[in-house]
């Protein structure tokens, strides 16, 4: 028993320093990828702080498997290096034993990875689609520069002479007012400032000491009008400024944002509709064929002598031509619910089988370090992202391939999984 937790606290400390170091090259790719939506919109650190939060959610996915297969292969290379294994052996401890209670903790992570996958992932991704979209409709923070016209506020130009750096107080204000398509208004002053209201709902401009001249676009020659104002204020509408976030239900949930089991309740749902699909047109058809049987008629002639007879048999034929845009139509529609059904079955196993590669790294990394008998960061990281390229390369491959429907999703998502684990266990009975 003193083994076995000696062998963990052997893992314990690269695990964290992997964990943390693949979070923070994950959160650093994430942020130069986000960074452009960011800048410039007046975000608090709080929203900023909430955004970073929420992605973890997926990074922390990715990282603990990866997390796993850096400690075994640095643990049990350390292990092997330092000869203690060799003595482990001697005192009748096989590797099969050595590597039990790493394969214990790999099963207890991959089951909370499984239900993190469940419970907190979808909700954390489909926060972070909202917040994300909110920060992308908010506009840059607004902005005036000497010399030069800002068309930032709708319907409005203005221009200053010179701003002040560290306060909102502006010289040689021009401002060219066409948001009422009846007037045209130019209001000049020599000084003010600008600002936005508490609300971020409206913006705010305080004038002093100038004109307001109004065109009436209706009738130019004699509604023309100056005023002169020692104070005035414009108050313009701020929309799109502000950071507002959207409510909860704003958004249908994608496939990365439903559980397995709200995943598979819309398969179920979705098999049955394919189903009713088929039986309604199998029924449409049937009574149509029996329609027509019911009416005698010889060669192109109606045996009938009313009129209405002939007319009922060229309704059925023309109801079984139109029939055939049904069945095409029909089948269209199923096709694209089969292939809504093999997206969701996708994401179904993958919140499975990503997981599952805690396990299947653990098999891979114990032999593999002891195999190397090095148990330096530098190789335990070369080996572990080779291994990591591989398995990500085919998840990603699985799953395009699966949702063209080129192979089955249990197939696309677990064939990766299948391999490695008959990987690691060739290299565990190699090494025992």
């Amino acid at each position: 028993m003193l083994i076995y937790r000696y062998i963990l606290r052997c893992h314990l400390g690269p695990f964290l320093f992997a964990l943390f170091t693949l979070i923070f090259l994950f959160l650093f790719q994430f942020i130069m990828r986000t960074i452009e939506q960011l800048v410039g919109k007046g975000l608090s650190l709080w929203v900023i702080t909430q955004l970073i939060a929420l992605n973890l959610a997926w990074m922390l996915t990715l990282a603990v498997p990866m997390a796993v297969l850096v400690s075994t292969l640095m643990a049990f290379g350390s292990l092997a290096a330092n000869n203690e294994i060799t003595v482990m052996k001697a005192s009748g401890i096989g590797l099969y034993k050595l590597i039990m209670p790493v394969l214990i903790v790999s099963t207890i992570l991959t089951y909370l990875l499984i239900v993190f996958n469940n419970d907190v992932l979808p909700e954390a991704n489909h926060q972070a689609r909202l917040l994300l979209g909110d920060i992308s409709r908010t506009k840059p923070t607004f902005i005036l520069e000497s010399g030069k016209f800002s068309e930032d506020i709708s319907g409005v130009k203005i221009l200053v002479k010179k701003t002040y750096e560290n306060s909102n107080n502006l010289d040689g204000i021009y401002i060219y007012d066409y948001s009422n398509p009846n007037t045209r208004n130019i209001v000049t002053a020599e000084r003010g400032d600008i600002g936005f209201t508490s609300d971020f709902k409206n913006i705010v401009m305080n004038l002093e000491n100038g004109e307001i001249h109004q065109l009436n676009n209706l009738n130019p020659a004699d509604k023309y009008r100056r005023i002169e104002f020692t104070k005035h204020r414009l108050l313009f509408d701020a929309e799109g400024f502000g950071f507002q976030r959207t409510g909860d239900h704003a958004l249908i949930r994608g496939d990365r944002e439903l559980s397995s089991k709200e995943m598979r309740n819309l398969v179920d749902s979705m098999t049955i509709q394919i189903k009713t699909n088929y039986e309604n047109l199998i029924t449409e058809q049937q009574r149509n064929v029996l329609t027509l049987k019911s009416l005698h008629y010889r060669d192109t002639t109606v045996s009938m002598k009313e009129k209405s007879s002939s007319d009922s048999v060229v309704t059925i034929y023309k109801k079984l031509i139109n029939s055939g845009n049904n069945i095409s139509g029909t089948l269209r529609f199923n096709e694209q619910l089969n292939d809504q059904i093999d997206v969701y079955l996708v994401e179904i196993y993958k919140k499975y089988s990503i997981p599952f590669a805690c396990l299947i790294f653990a098999l891979i990394g114990a032999p593999l370090g002891y195999r190397v008998k090095k148990g330096g960061f530098g190789i335990a990281a070369g080996l572990s992202l080779s291994f990591f390229l591989v398995y990500w390369a085919a998840l990603i491959g699985g799953e395009k391939l699966a949702d063209r429907g080129m192979i089955t999703p249990f197939l696309g998502m677990w064939l990766v999984n299948i391999i490695l684990g008959i990987v690691g266990l060739y290299l565990l009975f190699k090494s025992s």
